[in-house]
């Protein structure tokens, strides 16, 4: 492939030399306007650096302004590291950094690209400015060219070109030479470097040339000759998308070009839509060419995947690609920090809220050093909180807040005055901390030397020794007190005190901190909970306590069968052992299981346990333990059986359905006793009982055949099932049979009369496990007549 040839010499380079700054330079060079005595006591910046593209060999400015009580000093850092003025850098009167001859490396001399800060400072406290970043202007060579194209009249053809520089080049074509006439609506030039000619024509065909120009250089890409040949046959041909759009990561306010070339025959509709069905919307949105979606000036409402679809004119056919577009936002503040004073002792509060996308981090800058939490200062909320407690004169600065992602970076910033009221006291004197017990200490002082009658009282500050202060609590004292007792500690533990004596106009310093560990004491018992694991098994369980292990401490176990006086142990375990397992006891015996925490202070009260192995043995009995290979061998096969049970379920079911329908035989014994049960007690049995031929099949000629040798029935079940017609728990009048005359035969005690009530049946079933006399032969039950209800006796089941 053959190198880029060197730009035509109608096309100079863009102009070079100190002119192409002066619009740049001209209000950089003027001081800044003096506003007399209106000078604000903060310090903050009217303009800040920002990033720029520079030509190696041109001079560079970077515009810094600052507003402040005079006088203010201006430095610079770069990359960090402040610049001393020299013939190379110089800081012009209002505050701006001039780079006389922009270089890059050479040898000796370090480059001038980098990260650059303006840095101001008043009496009141320091500033540092956003980071401008300078890199040198530079331009790659092509590495993609456009390539050589064949089309048809009244297709379509596509060039592309690809470089790199700084600024980003601007992409042009030339035909033969000449620069494309891009009023010719079929012609598209996409910015980023791609050329889109629709409806080809004979006059079309050519050699294009790729030209990409920047302050830095002007290049030429290799040509490509674009062949139209005749017209298509005409045939119809499936749409087509070519060329979809690509992923995209921009900044707001910038201009995204999504890409989308279709073919097909007929030529296909191109529209767009986005993948989560939101609107595309109308503002700053235009179509370039036969389907580029262009969207102007950017927002991150925009982000999203962009979906492009080709479709066939008056049909449902089409074809889609998509493609992501990001969206990003340099860190913008939503609250700003303010300007406080505080009196000395208090607490100040600095607020600082930011913006962006993707979300920015936020630092603390004191007087332009990084602020980070410890001490009295803590950070809260992703560090949008700065907090400082116990404020003395070394905390009266500039703060400044600033946020930084990868689009951008903004800061913020506010003034700390620390308010001395005269008169103040000053700090407690000779604060000392006596341990009381494991849970109290007992803290004394002196009153302050100076200033003590305006005292209205004293705040004692306390924390863990090992904790940030940000965990630090507080307890007010009369002024009449100069002792007080601290409650509720923790045993073994260190914390650090300090006090505070409170006036009307403010409070004095801190005194010094003073430390004390509270007493140490046994550990309380531990939580247990014993669960039965098998018929020889149990298993203890309880909370750890890693603090015993700090404090050489741990658990002891003791057991024994709940008969005998001695018990096994102790079992040592460490403090960071949560559970233990018994094994091999007896499953017939009950145990007591006992464990306590102990440290060097002694042990601790035990937590004692009965539990009995005894069901557990008869569960495993009972219930032994399964064999998993058959299990698994049976799970193998268990659809194939649910299947197949289904299948004989439902067959079962029918021809129990069926055999009920069209009848059973079962053995019916009829007595003269159960008639006189079943019938009321007025009437002839020829009107009370219409319905009990129909029952049960026979008639009452049928029923003298039975010979009183045969009937057998148990009177006792025949009372629980019929109950006589008089009042439940009255004595029945009627004789007993079997009492008034002795020849009766024995019934059959062991018969049970059950009666099953059916749609249009009614059923009477003997079940005989042991008669213990002659039976009836049986009697078929069938159907009833269709007579309704009127056709059962009274007593009757149905």
């Amino acid at each position: 492939m053959a190198a880029p040839r060197a730009a035509p010499p109608r096309r100079p380079p863009a102009p070079r030399g100190p002119r192409f700054l002066l619009p740049l330079l001209l209000p950089l060079l003027l001081p800044a306007p003096s506003d007399g005595l209106g000078h604000s006591a903060e310090l903050a910046f009217a303009m800040e650096p920002s990033d720029d593209v520079a030509v190696p060999g041109q001079p560079v400015v970077l515009g810094c302004r600052v507003e402040g009580t005079p006088p203010v000093r201006i430095t610079w850092r770069k990359n960090g590291v402040e610049l001393s003025e020299s013939t190379h850098f110089t800081v012009l009167a209002n505050g701006s950094l001039m780079i006389l001859h922009f270089r890059l490396d050479g040898g000796s001399n370090p480059s001038d690209e980098g990260d650059y800060e303006c840095v101001a400072q008043n009496r009141f406290g320091l500033v540092v400015s956003r980071k401008a970043r300078i890199q040198a202007a530079t331009m790659s060579d092509f590495h993609v060219h456009p390539q050589a194209t064949v089309g048809e009249e009244g297709g379509v053809a596509r060039f592309q070109c690809q470089i790199h520089g700084l600024p980003k080049p601007l992409i042009t074509w030339e035909k033969n030479r000449v620069p494309i006439d891009t009023d010719n609506e079929r012609y598209t030039l996409l910015p980023k470097g791609v050329l889109q000619i629709t409806g080809l024509r004979a006059e079309d065909s050519g050699i294009f040339h790729c030209v990409a120009s920047n302050i830095a250089s002007v290049r030429v890409s290799h040509g490509a000759r674009l062949t139209v040949s005749g017209s298509g046959s005409g045939a119809y041909k499936e749409p087509m998308i070519l060329v979809g759009p690509e992923n995209l990561t921009l900044t707001v306010h910038q201009t995204a070009v999504l890409e989308c070339v279709a073919t097909g025959n007929p030529r296909p509709i191109v529209s767009w839509s986005r993948l989560d069905g939101r609107p595309i919307g109308v503002e700053g949105i235009q179509v370039l060419g036969t389907g580029n979606l262009i969207i102007s000036d950017v927002t991150v409402q925009h982000s999203g995947i962009y979906v492009c679809a080709a479709n066939r004119p008056g049909t449902r056919v089409r074809r889609t690609a998509q493609g992501r577009l990001v969206v990003q936002a340099p860190a913008e503040f939503v609250q700003h920090p303010q300007s406080i004073s505080r009196p000395a002792g208090t607490t100040a509060m600095f607020t600082c809220q930011a913006q962006g996308e993707p979300p920015p981090h936020v630092t603390w800058l004191k007087n332009g050093q990084v602020l980070g939490p410890g001490g009295h200062v803590r950070l809260k909320n992703n560090n949008s909180t700065l907090t400082i407690s116990g404020i003395g004169p070394e905390d009266e600065a500039i703060y400044q807040c600033v946020a930084e992602n990868s689009a951008g970076s903004s800061q913020a910033s506010a003034r700390l005055t620390v308010l001395w009221a005269e008169g103040l006291p000053g700090p407690p004197l000779n604060v000392r901390a006596v341990s009381v017990s494991s849970t109290e200490v007992r803290v004394s002082w002196n009153e302050p030397l100076v200033n003590t009658k305006e005292i209205i009282g004293y705040v004692l500050h306390i924390r863990k020794a090992a904790d940030p202060p940000e965990l630090e609590y507080q307890e007010a004292v009369s002024k009449s007190t100069f002792r007080h007792l601290v409650s509720d500690l923790e045993p073994s533990t260190a914390y650090s005190f300090y006090i505070k004596a409170y006036t009307p106009r403010g409070a004095s310093s801190a005194s010094a901190p003073t430390l004390a560990s509270t007493l140490g004491e046994a550990p309380a018992p531990p939580l247990l909970s014993v669960r039965v694991l098998g018929s020889s098994t149990l298993q203890l369980l309880w909370e750890p306590w890693p603090r015993l292990a700090q404090h050489e401490g741990g658990f002891k176990l003791f057991y024994r069968p709940a008969s005998k006086a001695s018990f096994t142990g102790p079992i040592l375990l460490p403090g960071t052992v949560s559970s233990y397992n018994l094994s091999q006891l007896d499953p017939t015996t009950m145990y007591e299981v006992k464990l306590l925490a102990y440290n060097q202070h002694g042990d601790g009260n035990a937590t004692a346990r009965f539990v009995s192995l005894r069901g557990a043995s008869e569960r495993t009995a009972l219930s032994p333990p399964c064999d998993c290979r058959k299990e698994e061998a049976t799970n193998q096969t268990s659809t194939t059986g649910i299947i197949i049970g289904i299948h004989i379920g439902v067959t079962c079911i029918i021809f129990c359905v069926l055999f009920l329908l069209f009848g059973q035989k079962g053995r019916v014994l009829f007595c003269k006793d159960v008639e006189n049960q079943l019938s009321p007690p007025q009437g002839p049995r020829s009107q009370r009982e219409p319905g009990v031929l129909a029952l049960n099949g026979a008639g009452q000629g049928e029923r003298g055949q039975l010979g009183r040798d045969e009937k057998c029935i148990d009177m006792k079940e025949l009372e629980q099932l019929f109950p006589p017609a008089g009042a439940a728990g009255q004595p029945d009048p009627r004789p007993n049979p079997r009492a008034t005359d002795p020849a009766a035969p024995a019934l059959c005690e062991e018969t049970q009369l059950s009666m099953l009530p059916l749609q249009g049946f009614g059923l009477l079933e003997e079940r005989t496990s042991e008669a213990k006399a002659p039976c009836a032969s049986p009697v078929a039950v069938l159907p009833l007549p269709d007579a309704g209800p009127s056709h059962l006796g009274e007593g009757q089941a149905t």
